[in-house]
């Protein structure tokens, strides 16, 4: 029997630690596990664009790290291939929560998707996109 290469909670935090762009936009991993994660950042001015909307590369990113880490905690390292998504309505909140997803996992290629919601003041949550990523699994 061979153990699984998947990371749990405490890795992906460190990996997510060790990730100078994940620190300098504030992502935290909150949950993970059995091919799912969730993500959070809060609200900065700095990472809007030009409407106040929260920027297009900075929703990409956190759709595609969610995608990547909810992969990782079933194979482990990985690396994108292909990157996809979806643009709903303006992202703008308090703060933003990713959840990814695993698709599929086969040993060449990993299929994942992710939403991203906005939260307000109140709580109250509403989606501003989605996204897939293939990623290919990486010897760890």
């Amino acid at each position: 029997m061979t153990a699984n290469p998947g990371f749990d909670l405490q890795r992906l935090v460190a990996t997510n630690g060790s990730a100078a762009f994940n620190r300098m936009a504030g992502f935290e991993v909150v949950a993970a596990g059995d091919g799912e994660v969730e993500l959070r950042m809060i609200w900065r001015d700095d990472l809007t664009q030009y409407a106040g909307h929260l920027h297009a590369g900075m929703i990409a990113a956190l759709l595609d790290t969610a995608c990547g880490f909810a992969a990782a905690t079933v194979v482990g390292n990985v690396t994108a291939s292909h990157f996809s998504m979806n643009c709903l309505r303006p992202a703008v909140g308090r703060s933003f929560v990713a959840k990814g997803t695993t698709v599929r996992a086969g040993r060449r290629q990993v299929f994942a998707r992710a939403e991203l919601f906005a939260e307000n003041e109140q709580g109250e949550t509403s989606l501003v996109a989605t996204g897939e990523t293939v990623l290919i699994p990486l010897s760890s």
